[in-house]
């Protein structure tokens, strides 16, 4: 990314310190926070690679570690959705508050775990949230009156060989009353890391946010 805006963020949330890194590329269309798995941070890099996806195609992106240091080997905190939506929704704040992404449409990227909160929050802000990506997603931690609730288009993306979340990822799909799609990666595992496969999530998530984006909703 060139000639682009690159800062560490600090966002306080209930006295707890979370930190960020905001990137966007010039002129950038629209905004895509991220919401990490159980164990992940704000320097996984696999929503790295996709993040960097993103800003290619014009997308600003917000990488926050949901979680603070001393929270991160706590089990419970990581399955606790309803915490992760809360910081996530903290996040959307600043964003919506801080100048240079303030006038920007609003997407969620969630692996893992971190699905569950990027359809959660998609659930409680049908306003502000435009569009949702889930990467090997956990949507069945949500709450049950999650998925009917979201209206945001959202695109699921599954590794063939993740037989168990695949099978957990169809079950959310039949539940989604949103725009909905789920796509299965060929001979690819929970974290994609067999070749190319992480790059055709990134090429999948790239698409289906720029088009939600960038492209003004109807009426």
């Amino acid at each position: 990314m060139t000639n682009g805006h690159r800062q560490l963020v600090s966002i306080t949330h209930d006295t707890v310190l979370l930190e960020g890194l905001l990137a966007l590329p010039p002129d950038p269309v629209g905004m895509v926070l991220f919401a990490h798995g159980s164990g992940s941070s704000r320097q996984s890099p696999r929503n790295n690679a996709v993040a960097a996806a993103l800003r290619e195609v014009g997308l600003g992106t917000l990488l926050l570690d949901l979680l603070a240091e001393d929270e991160n080997p706590d089990t419970a905190a990581r399955f606790n959705i309803a915490l992760l939506v809360r910081r996530l929704g903290a996040a959307a704040d600043w964003l919506a508050d801080f100048s240079l992404t303030r006038h920007l449409p609003l997407g969620l990227f969630g692996g893992s775990t971190g699905a569950a909160a990027a359809l959660s929050l998609a659930a409680e802000r049908p306003d502000r949230v435009c569009a949702v990506v889930a990467r090997g997603g956990r949507p069945d931690l949500a709450d049950p009156a999650v998925l009917p609730a979201v209206r945001a288009p959202t695109l699921l993306i599954v590794g063939a060989l993740d037989t168990e979340v695949l099978a957990l990822n169809h079950g959310a799909l039949d539940q989604l009353q949103c725009e909905k799609r789920l796509v299965v990666i060929p001979d690819a595992s929970h974290l994609f890391e067999e070749a190319g496969r992480l790059e055709m999530v990134a090429e999948l998530a790239a698409q289906w946010l720029l088009r939600c984006l960038a492209t003004p909703a109807p009426g």
